[in-house]
């Protein structure tokens, strides 16, 4: 059984104060309605084809890749967005890696140094969301947690489903609403690994 640090088994999004200024630019269309779909099996090939440009674009200052969120869940009804963990050794180097994801198509969209070192760029059609860590960071081992056990675990994946399309009606709160049930779940991940 695994024992996990602090910093992986609470969140921390950040004040309301540090959240208000992580916005570069405009937000994106895709945000004003939040649309939840049947899972798609395409999915799969749209995170492979983002991956490969984003390797293409960074080679091998790339640490890690990984297709997370809940369309990296297959039978998880999901927004049709494709998120997508990079790490990277210096996420506050943005010269180091911006320009080469924006050749890519990429857009920096929200930078939150005091969220774990977090940059987000979104893709041309605001379909791929490109979350950029260090490779301390602890989002992106709950992201992994979080998407093993909706895998395995369908009781799970049907609650965050469910969920999902009761907040659906509500853009500007479906993330931090859905956050209740994702604490809920993850106890339960972190109650079974120890």
């Amino acid at each position: 059984m695994a024992e996990y640090p602090r910093e992986i088994t609470e969140r921390f999004h950040g004040t309301p104060e540090q959240t208000a200024t992580a916005l570069i630019g405009e937000p994106p269309q895709r945000w004003r309605t939040i649309v939840i779909e049947e899972y798609d099996p395409s999915w799969v090939d749209r995170y492979t084809s983002a991956r490969d440009g984003i390797r293409q674009a960074l080679g091998d200052r790339i640490l890690s890749i990984d297709h997370v969120g809940s369309t990296s869940v297959p039978g998880l009804a999901a927004k049709p967005i494709i998120d997508v963990d990079l790490l990277l050794a210096d996420t506050g180097d943005e010269s180091a890696y911006v320009p080469s994801l924006e050749r890519a198509g990429y857009r920096l969209l929200l930078r939150e140094p005091w969220w774990h070192g977090h940059r987000m760029l979104i893709s041309a059609a605001e379909d791929v969301h490109l979350h950029v860590w260090p490779p301390d960071a602890p989002e992106p081992i709950r992201h992994r947690l979080l998407r093993d056990w909706l895998r395995s675990h369908p009781a799970d994946r049907d609650l965050y489903a469910i969920t999902k399309r009761r907040l659906a009606a509500d853009p500007d709160g479906y993330t931090l609403s859905k956050n209740d049930v994702i604490d809920e779940i993850l106890a339960r991940v972190f109650a079974h690994r120890g």
